[in-house]
């Protein structure tokens, strides 16, 4: 039988990518609230694997991967989103339409690009529709 996870606060956390990584997240809800999207999830989770965000306009809703990088050395961070990551991802948004979604609602995925420039500043980049997950169910009909 596993062991549980026990809890630790964020401020207890070691690794910077992982502060890193949540900073960029608070930055691309507050970037997507500024823009009119209201966040209905933040780090949505399904086994081990997470939504960063799910965010609503009206009857859109979509599903944001965050990416914060402090510089592009290592590729785009669209790149960074591989086809197993895409899949996962896809998955995830199932659960969470099934469990969420609404008649109407329409889906996409999103990608929020978020450069570190140091003392709390950012570069931020929204890519809207993302890419497209073929032969997953992500429309709803009424």
């Amino acid at each position: 039988m596993r062991e549980a996870r026990t809890f630790v606060p964020t401020a207890a956390w070691e690794d910077a990518r992982q502060r890193r990584g949540l900073a960029g997240e608070r930055a691309a809800w507050a970037f997507l609230t500024a823009c009119g999207w209201d966040i209905e999830a933040h780090r949505y989770r399904w086994g081990r694997h997470d939504l960063d965000l799910v965010a609503r306009q009206d009857d859109l809703v979509a599903f944001v991967e965050v990416k914060t990088r402090r510089s592009l050395a290592c590729g785009t961070p669209l790149e960074s989103v591989g086809w197993r990551k895409r899949i996962i991802l896809a998955r995830l948004a199932e659960v969470w339409r099934l469990r969420f979604g609404q008649p109407g609602d329409q889906y996409r995925f999103d990608l929020v690009a978020i450069e570190e420039r140091g003392r709390g500043r950012y570069v931020i980049e929204h890519v809207a529709d993302a890419w497209r997950q073929d032969g997953l169910p992500l429309r709803r009909t009424v």
